[in-house]
């Protein structure tokens, strides 16, 4: 079993920039602004300025780097002519991360749909899984001879519900309906995609990262729970029991069964195909009362973001997952919190609730695997402040501050604990690493030998 991976994410459209620049076609998100009319036109810049960013991770003493390829700058149009210049990009990324023995864990699809492909309908079109995996196989070939460690899609939830059932990301969609057929249709992309990227890349290690947050009843009231089981059956179980076991929660189906998606022979197979890890993302946790309602817990300390702080709630999902699903070993891909920044009269910030929330996560992530869980490491979002989706430039959730008007970088007292956190842990690696991997589940159900 290799070392436990310490790591860092990030996500191409929050973070590049480089709108139209070298061949890159228009995605849904360059249609759709954010509350305060922000866009992902300059980001980070990260397009320009990867390699001083690159030098950064370094510096943190990182493993890995979690990030996403944009699919229209590599095909503009969603399918068709490749941009070379697009994958150049990539390309010249991970030489660079590999050349600072930073390992490039790469996703697939961040949100950031070609906007061809949603004028001819988008996710809840059946034609949108099966071009996906003819980017997934163009990346793959590309990429595949470097690159171990790929995951097909970043929280289906969200670009499924936020983005057609909710109205909240783009492309502001409100339809129930679409929801569905969308939810179904990124997991048949994802098992699509599985098959392609072990095609073109023959040592890939194949993953999802699904966000969960989980759905706890705000009383002893039997409403309530039931509310809450409601609730879990969209946001966790729908994705859960499709990857790992094959089925959609008969529940929600009946619930639902006026909205629900068109599922053909043979398509549950192909998304519940086996995975070499899981991945997690987990922020919070939801209460509902006995109408439905979300509820906020009496006294709960809550970040910028206006979300719960329940670090407690990272260890239920992971034991779930090992215990309920027996998932094959996980990765927590996404953990962190954004708080209100400021920078103070001596050029720096004391993000100190930030490195609150990260201790207490990590606490959470050692306790399951203590337990027994099969973690493999974990990733802080965000290296960087970047633009945050619906929120746009208001919410900071990195490491290092953004100064937006001269995209100059500045670490945060985050990004030193974090480093120093690091490299502690591996001054002691093989005591800690004992300590995490103690009565492992062992591969689980859907690894690969």
């Amino acid at each position: 079993m290799t070392d436990f991976t310490w790591g860092v994410a990030a996500s191409a459209f929050q973070t590049e920039g480089a709108i139209g620049v070298d061949g890159r076609g228009e995605s849904i998100w360059d249609h759709f602004r954010s509350r305060a009319g922000d866009t992902g036109q300059v980001a980070c810049d990260f397009y320009h300025r990867y390699r001083g960013d690159v030098r950064l991770m370094q510096e943190l003493g990182i493993d890995a780097f979690r990030f996403s390829v944009a699919w229209p700058r590599v095909l503009p149009d969603g399918r068709g002519p490749i941009n070379a210049c697009g994958l150049d990009f990539y390309d010249r990324l991970v030489d660079d991360l590999l050349a600072h023995d930073i390992e490039p864990f790469v996703n697939l699809f961040h949100w950031d749909l070609p906007q061809r492909l949603q004028d001819e309908g988008g996710w809840p079109e059946r034609a949108t899984a099966e071009l996906f995996a003819e980017y997934a196989a163009v990346v793959a070939a590309r990429l595949g001879d470097r690159v171990r460690h790929w995951s097909t899609h970043n929280e289906p939830y969200c670009a499924a519900w936020l983005g057609y059932g909710l109205g909240e990301h783009a492309p502001g969609g409100t339809s129930p309906a679409d929801a569905f057929a969308a939810a179904h249709h990124l997991l048949l992309s994802h098992g699509l995609a599985v098959s392609e990227v072990r095609r073109h890349a023959r040592a890939a290690e194949v993953g999802i990262i699904v966000d969960s947050w989980p759905a706890h009843p705000a009383s002893d009231d039997p409403a309530a729970a039931a509310a809450a089981w409601a609730a879990d059956g969209l946001r966790n179980r729908w994705f859960f029991d499709a990857l790992l076991r094959g089925t959609y929660p008969e529940d929600v189906l009946e619930r639902h069964a006026a909205e629900a998606p068109p599922v053909r022979d043979g398509d549950l197979a192909t998304i519940a195909t086996p995975l070499d890890w899981f991945g997690i993302n987990n922020y919070s946790r939801t209460l509902h009362d006995a109408e439905g309602r979300i509820v906020r817990a009496p006294y709960a300390p809550l970040t910028a973001m206006g979300w719960e702080i329940y670090p407690a709630g990272l260890r239920e999902v992971l034991c779930r997952l090992a215990w309920e699903y027996d998932a094959p070993p996980l990765y927590v891909t996404e953990f962190g919190a954004a708080f209100d920044d400021v920078r103070v009269h001596d050029g720096r910030i004391h993000d100190v609730e930030r490195i609150a929330f990260l201790d207490a996560s990590i606490e959470a992530i050692e306790a399951a695997a203590v337990a027994g869980v099969d973690v493999r490491g974990a990733f802080v979002w965000s290296l960087l402040d970047n633009f945050e989706w619906y929120e746009g430039y208001a919410k900071r959730f990195g490491l290092v501050y953004v100064d937006y008007p001269t995209l100059a970088r500045v670490p945060k007292s985050s990004f030193h604990w974090y480093r120093d956190l690091i490299a502690e842990r591996k001054r002691r690696e093989s005591g800690w690493q004992g300590k995490w991997y103690v009565g492992s589940v062992g591969a689980g159900k859907g690894a690969r030998s």
